[in-house]
């Protein structure tokens, strides 16, 4: 398998190899991934100067049936997509579901909001406003697309919809993207380009992959550019301070590092309902996707009175998980995507140990290739979480989560916002007062909250679940980012203006009158 950039409006390969890709379940090479003569600023700027003005003269109904028609083309290939998925992520039927088919159900919701945007090319936020005493002179805000490309730099753990959730936004806005995937889990994200491309759907200069290298991207940005960006917080900060950046004041996006925490009530028992939910969801969060999930649980917090039956009850479930090659019977989760994530999470865990126990570790009999990138399912304990620092600050991004105690909900709150900033924190009560008490003190510290009683225990979204009707993103550590949301999204792509003008005008700007 080669894997090559797509810059320019053509497909790049100067044959020499950059980085090679790997098997998550032996470590054996899958295909090189190639290098390309062109220039990145030409690549840049054919994206601004052919894509940019074919998107923009489209309405926001024509785009809606460009991401109907990605969407379709996708679908029809996503058996592909589902095998690459397994062989260089390692995934089991349920990740390949959330990745691949949650990223082009993203294309398809976004593709239905057009219906509502209509045969515009803008869209007016709020009212037609009075200015001074004269009526006849209004002002109407409206929202129209930067005249850039908008940069994609994506994560490793979602592929597919990483990618998808960016492209689905920056089409529907009405802005051409440069997409930069992770290189350790390019085949997805490049076979979906080559189909999107081979179906000619999209005008020349909407799409580009960027496939491997890239290091001088930045020198090339400008200030009509907007960089959307998903992977670690020293990267991030690495990106936000490149001088170009700076100088040119360009739009940034972060989605970084996050350590949510699970929060079971202090109104449950351990025979109640809710206990029981708590403790599905938060096993559920540390095996699906083997932990790497960017909203994953990392801090679970219970009654201290309850500390004991939590542990038990979460080891318990813990241990019906078989680890392993998914296609083989009875497995349950696979490895991690590479070498060095395994070696992180190695790394992570003897870091918390310094403040935790183990207190569980999944069966290490493994069954899958000895040189797959395996790791056991693991749960600290944090006895004294008041007095710790490493379990408030370290992300182990893997099948392992630190369960901890708390004596008051004034203490819990605290702990809580000591992650610095998260995406997001699931909380499970009956208690409408603890409910609301919890969204007052954790919302300003998180990007999502979800509250969940018994009424809603069988049909929430789930705790790591992102529904592009909500916003993606959070404060501080994840870095101060918002992704998503529905039409929100859209914001990050667009210049707000006000025009003060007479009132028919302003009435025609906002699409009230023809």
């Amino acid at each position: 398998m080669r894997i090559s950039s797509f810059l320019a409006g053509q497909w790049q390969d100067n044959g020499q190899t950059l980085a090679q890709v790997f098997c998550a379940l032996d470590g054996t090479v899958m295909g090189d991934v190639v290098g390309h003569n062109t220039n990145m600023g030409d690549a840049l700027n054919y994206a601004r100067t052919v894509g940019g003005p074919a998107l923009r003269n489209l309405t926001y109904a024509q785009r809606g049936q460009l991401l109907k028609a990605v969407a379709a083309t996708l679908a029809e290939n996503k058996a592909k997509y589902a095998e690459l998925s397994y062989r260089n992520n390692g995934a089991t039927d349920t990740d390949t579901f959330l990745d691949v088919e949650g990223g082009i159900g993203t294309l398809k919701y976004y593709a239905s909001l057009s219906k509502g945007l209509g045969e515009r090319h803008w869209i007016t936020e709020g009212d037609i406003e009075p200015v001074t005493k004269d009526e006849n002179f209004r002002a109407v805000h409206l929202l129209t697309p930067i005249r850039g490309v908008a940069v994609h730099i994506n994560a490793f753990n979602f592929p597919a919809w990483g990618m998808l959730e960016k492209l689905a936004v920056s089409l529907l806005a009405g802005v051409p993207m440069l997409v930069k995937p992770a290189t350790a889990t390019l085949p997805v994200a490049y076979e979906m380009v080559r189909d999107i491309v081979a179906a000619e759907i999209l005008p020349a200069g909407v799409l580009s992959l960027l496939a491997g290298g890239g290091r001088d991207l930045l020198d090339h940005i400008t200030s009509q550019d907007a960089v959307a960006f998903t992977g670690s917080a020293d990267t991030a900060e690495k990106l936000a301070s490149h001088p170009r950046m700076i100088s040119e004041h360009v739009r940034f996006n972060a989605e970084a590092d996050s350590i949510n925490s699970s929060i079971l009530g202090p109104d449950l028992n351990s025979e109640s309902s809710g206990f029981k939910s708590f403790i599905h969801e938060v096993s559920k969060e540390m095996t699906i996707k083997a932990g790497q999930k960017c909203t994953a649980v990392r801090r679970i917090f219970v009654p201290a009175a309850l500390l004991d039956d939590a542990q038990q009850a979460l080891s318990n479930k813990l241990a019906k998980g078989v680890l392993g090659d998914p296609k083989r019977e009875g497995v349950t989760m696979g490895p991690l995507v590479s070498a060095s994530q395994k070696q992180a999470a190695v790394d992570g865990t003897e870091r918390l140990a310094s403040e935790c126990e183990l207190v569980f570790e999944g069966n290490q009999s493994i069954d899958g290739d000895e040189n797959g990138y395996y790791v056991t399912q693991k749960l600290m304990l944090c006895r004294n979480p008041v007095d710790a620092k490493v379990v408030h600050s370290t992300e182990v991004f893997g099948p392992v989560s630190t369960l901890m105690p708390y004596s008051s909900n004034e203490e819990l709150f605290e702990l809580v916002r000591r992650g610095g900033g998260s995406l997001v924190s699931s909380i499970f009560t009956n208690d409408d007062e603890f409910a609301f008490s919890a969204v007052a003190e954790l919302a300003s510290s998180h990007g999502r909250l979800l509250v969940v009683d018994d009424t809603i225990s069988r049909g929430h979204s789930g705790h790591g679940n992102v529904m592009p009707n909500c916003n993606h993103g959070g404060p501080g550590r994840a870095g101060g980012g918002s992704e998503l949301g529905g039409l929100r999204g859209l914001g990050f792509y667009n210049v707000r203006t006000a025009v003060q003008t007479n009132v028919n005008r302003a009435a025609t700007l906002a699409g009230e009158i023809s």
